[in-house]
C-alpha cells in the first residue's frame, strides 16, 4: 500500500518546486512526487535517461547546525532505501531498473538576496 503526501510546510513545498524545476532544466523527467508508504517518503522520483533517480530535497535557512546535505544521516538513508525498495517492488521494477539516490541541497544565497543556492549531489549514497 502506498499513497501520495502533500507537503504542509510552504517552505518545504517551495524547496521541492525549486528542486523539480532545477532537475527538469537539467534534462530529468518527473515520474512521481511525494511517494509515501509505511517505511517513509520519497520527495521526487525522476528519470535520467534509463536511470530511475530517487531525490531527497533538503532546505536549510542557515548552516548553524550543518549543511542541508549533511542532514541526510545514516538512518535517513536507510529509510529512503527501504521506501525505494517498496516503490520498485510495487511497480514490479526490481532487477530491471538501474537506480541511484540524489540529494538536492538548497540554502539562501547570501550574495544574491532572495535567490537560493542549489547543490545537486548525484549518486549521494554510492561509491
Amino acid at each position: 500500500m502506498f499513497w501520495k503526501t502533500k507537503v504542509k510546510n510552504q517552505t518545504g513545498k517551495a524547496a521541492e518546486d525549486l528542486a523539480l524545476t532545477y532537475l527538469q532544466s537539467n534534462g530529468l523527467k518527473l515520474c512521481e512526487r511525494n511517494y509515501a508508504c509505511k517505511t517513509g517518503e520519497l520527495d521526487l522520483i525522476m528519470k535520467d535517461g534509463d536511470t530511475l533517480v530517487f531525490v531527497e530535497v533538503r532546505f536549510r535557512q542557515s548552516q548553524n547546525f550543518g549543511s542541508a546535505a549533511e542532514s541526510v544521516d545514516y538512518r535517513k538513508q536507510l529509510r529512503l532505501n527501504r521506501t525505494a525498495e517498496h516503490y520498485l517492488q510495487t511497480f514490479n521494477l526490481t532487477d530491471k531498473q538501474p537506480c541511484r539516490f540524489d540529494i538536492i541541497s538548497i540554502q539562501p544565497d547570501a550574495n544574491r538576496g532572495r535567490n537560493h543556492q542549489v547543490d545537486w549531489i548525484r549518486n549521494a549514497f554510492g561509491p
